[in-house]
């Protein structure tokens, strides 16, 4: 994508939403979530950041205090940190229905999937203290505009069929560890999710609760050893996580075992869709009887900032902002605000550890794809379409790998797909195990 250049309609971004930014701001005065974000006798002093389009000097301004935030018009000269793009970027992202990756500015900024003309000016600390700031003046101001995107909706449950309890295992490198897990259905077809970095097994409550998925299967989900309600591990200091394929294939592995499972399929999304690419490789040793990767490579890596691990940021704001881009902007806002709510709630340094250790770099399964016997453990990947950080052309580069393998594109789904709309999802698992447990036969 290139510059089109000053007629580009975008290229002035004030210009282009002058007529809606009185609207903005009376949204803005009334938005929940950006009260709740600026309110806080900590801001003492005003701060302001801008919002332009590349090449331009003047910006859409928005101004900080305690309990407020006020967008106007102006030089980038009054901006701690500009957020900038290109017009075209720009176009897309203020578009009812963004595609991916515009959804976010997370999405346009990339990182791993470098797009031009993307750029971050000025003080880049600032820019991560007030990422969850900035996200939702955008939302605002993109509401404003082209209107609400449409959400799918959330069927509301009465009844819940899930019943946790804890275990003792131990693990290659981790050791000794009190893990909570939890389980539902009384369907024949065993099946293991794991969680993403840094998060906990409450992402698969919606599938765990699905009439479909109790009926084919019985399902177990646990945290990770020193994550969510799991108790930290033997050797455990806070803010060292450290994670790695033998300690993570290793404690699947100490589970199945544990709770007597028969060749579960294991599935999992993000980190945990890596791992199942290593369980693949690794079925005799787990046990596996299937693998359902989500949102998972043989390899990922991804220049990025460290501002998951960072002593000048609030990991409890930063870290839920970052993925909250990663999502579908079609999926129920309630669903979107459980990932937010789990991302804030780890330990100070877990997700770090999870991703420096394993997810970004830490694994690397290229050259042992080919190996994998799909007789024995059968590949069903499943990758969401607005997924900034995998896509689904990165998982299809993976499956072409594994002899037997299939790729499925989820549509309207992003890097978290069980939580971001358990209903639609669960269509996509089912398609899977029946294709395993045909494979399988």
């Amino acid at each position: 994508m290139r510059n089109g250049g000053s007629s580009h309609a975008w290229a002035d971004l004030p210009a282009a939403l002058h007529n809606i930014l009185p609207k903005a701001n009376k949204a803005a005065e009334s938005d929940g979530q950006l009260k709740a974000f600026t309110t806080s006798n900590a801001i003492s002093a005003p701060a302001t950041f801008g919002i332009k389009s590349a090449g331009a000097p003047n910006a859409v301004l928005v101004t900080v205090t305690n309990g407020k935030a006020d967008i106007h018009t102006g030089s980038t000269d009054e901006a701690v940190f500009t957020l900038s793009a290109l017009p075209e970027q720009w176009q897309e992202f203020f578009k009812q229905t963004p595609v991916a990756p515009y959804q976010s500015y997370w999405g346009m900024f990339g990182m791993n999937i470098k797009q031009e003309g993307i750029e971050v000016q000025g003080d880049q600390n600032a820019f991560a203290h007030w990422t969850h700031v900035w996200r939702r003046v955008l939302e605002i101001l993109h509401d404003a505009y082209a209107g609400p995107t449409p959400e799918d909706d959330e069927p509301d449950m009465d009844v819940d069929h899930i019943v946790g309890r804890y275990v003792y295992i131990t693990s290659p490198v981790w050791g000794k560890c009190k893990v909570f897990y939890e389980q539902s259905g009384e369907g024949d077809q065993e099946i293991v999710f794991l969680h993403t970095a840094g998060s906990d097994s409450r992402q698969y409550h919606g599938v765990m609760n699905d009439e479909r998925m109790l009926k084919k299967c019985k399902m177990t989900a646990f945290d990770l050893p020193a994550h969510g309600r799991s108790f930290p591990y033997e050797g455990y200091w806070p803010g060292m996580h450290t994670n790695t394929e033998d300690a993570y294939v290793g404690c699947i592995a100490a589970m199945v075992k544990k709770l007597g499972l028969t060749k579960p399929i294991i599935c999992g999304a993000s980190m945990a869709g890596q791992v199942c690419l290593a369980v693949a490789a690794r079925a005799d040793e787990v046990g596996a009887g299937g693998s359902i990767p989500l949102q998972g490579s043989d390899y990922l890596n991804m220049e990025r900032q460290w501002y998951d691990r960072s002593p000048y940021v609030n990991q409890s704001l930063f870290n839920p902002e970052w993925v909250y881009g990663m999502m579908s902007p079609t999926a129920p806002l309630k669903n979107r605000q459980l990932i937010w709510h789990m991302y804030s709630a780890q330990a100070y340094g877990i997700f770090h550890g999870d991703l420096v250790n394993f997810y970004f770099g830490g694994w690397d399964g290229r050259d042992r794809m080919a190996g994998i016997d799909t007789k024995k453990c059968p590949v069903y990947m499943l990758t969401g379409e607005y997924d900034w950080s995998n896509t689904p052309a990165m998982t299809q580069k993976t499956c072409d790998k594994i002899p037997g393998g299939k790729q499925v594109a989820m549509k309207g789904l992003g890097h978290f797909p069980a939580t971001e709309n358990p209903k639609v999802f669960v269509g996509y698992v089912l398609d899977a195990i029946d294709h395993i447990q045909k494979m399988r036969a």
